[in-house]
């Protein structure tokens, strides 16, 4: 175990802004082969943190059965998980949207352009992250629709429940996953639970996939569960269900559950009038994956998303 430095400035009050990994080299015969974990880009979002705590104590403990090197980056964003604000603090912008960075430009983006110099080189990447307060999520991968054939082989490693293939059109260049994937670097996004939460049982179900991962490519010659075949996005339609109506969201259905068109997902309630307002039903039958969590909704919030059946 060896705690390395990725990026440092100096910042007001005699405080300074560190960025750093923890570096685990196996002792098992070298394969040459290195694999990033990186999470805490947003510092609302928490379950990564739990993952990575337990993958550097795991993989510390059985350095034996480990080939190759793991890197771990708990927190790319310190001051905004310290601040517990979801971007990056002083400059009022998501650090997920400043990738590749400069290295001559302010602080975020230096930083940034420190981390993607760290990585570069890596075989693999896994960008951990978390919904946002509001939504709930199941484990899943998303995947650039560009990067599909590339990355969905080790997508289906991660004992994840759903591998979502974004359209092109969708996909942001300033993420960091963008960024990395276009260097060379085989970056996965992992999306699960809910922000400012850690959701344990999500997060041993992703280390159990990390674990798999590191085995089916020959880095890890100890002990890994049997891991789950996710549903595949590919040829799906995925249903949004917006709420036409402002007020208190309560869910009808469970999160991950299956449901069919026309079902009720949940009613939105006057807590004035302690009135109905509307029942919101899916448009199409499938999988549960988004479920709101923060049930204070308006006009167009964002209540589920369902991925259909194949087409």
């Amino acid at each position: 175990m060896m705690i390395k430095v990725v990026s440092s400035a100096a910042l007001p009050v005699t405080e300074n802004l560190m960025i750093q990994k923890n570096r685990i080299e196996g002792a098992a015969e070298p394969c040459g082969k290195r694999v990033c974990i990186v999470t805490g880009t947003h510092g609302d979002e928490l379950e990564g943190q739990y993952v990575c705590a337990r993958l550097a104590k795991l993989l510390a403990d059985g350095r034996q059965s480990l080939s190759g090197v793991v890197d771990i980056y708990p927190a790319l964003n310190p001051l905004g998980i310290d601040s517990i604000i979801r971007g990056f603090p002083m400059f009022n912008l998501d650090m997920n949207r400043i990738f590749p960075g400069s290295a001559s430009g302010s602080l975020a983006e230096s930083t940034a352009y420190d981390i993607v110099k760290d990585i570069e080189g890596a075989d693999i990447c896994i960008d951990i992250h978390s919904s946002n307060i509001f939504l709930r999520e199941i484990p899943q991968v998303r995947v650039n629709e560009q990067s599909e054939e590339a990355l969905l082989p080790y997508a289906l490693m991660l004992n994840v429940d759903l591998v979502w293939i974004h359209a092109a059109a969708t996909v942001l260049e300033s993420t960091l996953a963008y960024a990395l994937n276009a260097c060379g670097v085989k970056t996965l996004v992992v999306e699960m639970g809910v922000g400012m939460r850690i959701t344990e049982s999500y997060c041993e179900q992703l280390l159990a996939g990390i674990m798999n991962l590191l085995r089916e490519i020959g880095m890890w010659r100890g002990a890994a569960g049997k891991v789950r075949s996710p549903e595949v996005s590919k040829d799906r339609s995925v249903g949004f269900v917006n709420s036409d109506a402002a007020g208190i969201f309560i869910p009808r259905v469970a999160h991950n559950s299956v449901v069919n068109a026309g079902d009720v997902i949940g009613s939105v309630l006057d807590p004035l009038t302690g009135m109905t307002v509307e029942n919101a039903v899916a448009p199409c039958g499938g999988l549960v994956f988004t479920l709101r969590e923060y049930p204070v909704v308006f006009g167009g919030s964002l209540l589920a998303r369902i991925m259909g059946a194949l087409q």
